[in-house]
């Protein structure tokens, strides 16, 4: 059988060795600089979070899926408590989210939440009867309800039309979620 040991990160003080606390911390980043702190703060071996749902954005000629932050200006870390204040300098770190005086220690009971949270929504974008809004074509911009669900496919009952028509689910978002 064989033996898995635990590797423990320690910290060496006048010869003795005292083990270090790594917790997860919240960091708050510029606008939109969430996946480039993330990179540098690998790129300085720490260990980040940073967890993205998929959503569609539209353009003038295009509807395309793009990764979000799930929470915008947010990335998680696990360091110690000294380390924290070292990630600051990162650029495009603005601040450290505190509580009480002190960086708030996220539990990793919610972390695993948040994990979990997201791998149940993926591939769960929408469902049967949610309101959709047609993203491009002849009926941009035009509402439905979702009839039925196929692979690639929706079929969609537009009231003000009183039609029900066949659109391809990459062109549609859920009402609550434009703009």
């Amino acid at each position: 059988m064989t033996e898995i040991k635990k590797l423990t990160i320690s910290n060496a003080v006048n010869g003795a060795v005292y083990p270090v606390n790594l917790n997860w911390y919240a960091l708050y980043t510029s606008p939109r600089a969430e996946k480039r702190v993330k990179e540098k703060l690998e790129q300085n071996g720490v260990e980040c979070y940073l967890p993205l749902h998929r959503s569609p954005r539209v353009w003038s000629d295009r509807v395309k899926m793009i990764d979000m932050p799930l929470f915008n200006s947010y990335i998680f870390v696990k360091c110690n408590a000294t380390e924290i204040f070292r990630l600051c300098k990162i650029n495009g770190v603005v601040k450290i989210v505190f509580y009480d005086g002190k960086p708030a220690i996220i539990r990793q009971k919610e972390i695993d939440m948040i994990r979990m949270f997201i791998e149940e929504t993926i591939g769960k974008v929408l469902c049967t009867g949610e309101e959709v809004e047609i993203l491009t074509g002849s009926m941009k911009n035009i509402s439905g309800k979702i009839v039925r669900i196929k692979k690639k496919y929706l079929i969609l009952h537009i009231e003000q039309l009183m039609a029900t028509v066949c659109v391809n689910m990459e062109s549609v978002a859920p009402v609550n979620r434009i703009r």
